[in-house]
Parts: structure tokens; sequence; C-alpha cells
């Protein structure tokens, strides 16, 4: 009998003072079985960090959401459609091989991936003239400590506030707060 996904539910408040973007976000987030709760944040803060594109890249009128990530390979982690159904911008969080991410650089305008992980700098070494060549993929590393904080926030329902200002997000809930400011590789 297969494992079925884990729905946590998540109330997100963005604030990005930099790009000048204040919205209140519902949303559901399916864990699949194979994924842990800081892998499942770090899909999270992504959306967050890139929400402000839904005005910027889209005028409002567009969908930021979730793909089926672990479940559907060929699927976003996170995902930015216009409403012509448009791929705008598509956003992998991990460690991912070099074929997916070209395929991904040629569905969408824009590609973002968030590498994390004790290991992330060697898969980085190891990758990175592979996609030098492609012109829309942007690359960040988000601290191994910072992202192993994150899974202590996962919670079935979370009331989360995402403040960004000068490129660092705060995320916190009533009990914590956690500033996360990725360096960009690429």
């Amino acid at each position: 009998m297969a494992l079925k996904s884990t729905v946590f539910k998540a109330s997100l408040a963005v604030a990005d003072i930099d790009h000048g973007y204040y919205a209140d976000h519902s949303l559901t987030l399916a864990r699949h079985p194979s994924e842990t709760d800081e892998r499942m944040m770090l899909r999270l803060v992504a959306l967050a960090f890139n929400a402000h594109k839904l005005q910027d890249v889209c005028a409002g009128d567009g969908t930021l959401g979730f793909g089926a990530g672990l479940s559907n390979p060929d699927d976003p982690d996170v995902y930015l459609r216009d409403f012509t159904d448009r791929m705008r911008v598509w956003i992998e969080v991990g460690q991912p091989e070099e074929k997916p991410l070209t395929k991904a650089c040629g569905k969408a305008d824009e590609v973002l991936l968030y590498a994390y992980g004790h290991a992330a700098e060697v898969w980085w070494r190891g990758i990175e003239n592979k996609l030098s060549r492609l012109a829309n993929l942007q690359v960040y590393r988000v601290p191994a400590a910072t992202a192993q904080a994150l899974a202590a926030c996962a919670q079935r329902s979370m009331q989360l506030q995402a403040t960004i200002q000068e490129g660092v997000l705060m995320l916190g809930d009533a009990s914590r707060s956690i500033d996360i400011e990725p360096l960009r590789w690429k």
C-alpha cells in the first residue's frame, strides 16, 4: 500500500520591502512521504522570496503555487504561470541533476534553484561548469544550519510572517524567527 502525502496548511503574510509587495497567501503544501520538513519549508521560503513576481512579472494576473515536486519530477517545486498558462518562473529546491534543470530552462522564462544541505558545495563544484551555459538559471545556496532551523517551524497548520529586506527573509511564527540569506552562486 502506497503512503499518502501529508497535508500542511500555511497562512503566509509576505511583506517584501525590497520590491514593494505586500500580500497574504493561503497555501496548501503536500509533503511527499520521502520529503523532509526541511525541504518542505524550503519550498515555502522559495515561494516567499519570489511572491513579488506575481505582481512584477504577471501584473497580478497569474498563479503562484506548489508543483507536484517529488511526486512528479517533471513538475517544479514552486511555479508562477501567467494568465495564458505560460510558465514564467520555475523553482527547484535541492541538488538536482543537470538534465532536469536543462529541461526546466527550456520550459520556463526563469529558473531558480535553492540548494541546501551539507553536501551542496561538493554538488556545486561537480555541476557548476555544466550549468554555466543555462542563461535563464539562477542558483542560490541556503546555509545548512538555516535550512535545518526551518524544519522546526513545520506544523500541520502554520501562521507565518515573511519580511524581506535587503535580500534577507525573516520568517517567523508566534514563537520563533529565522533569518534566511541565500548566497547567489550563479
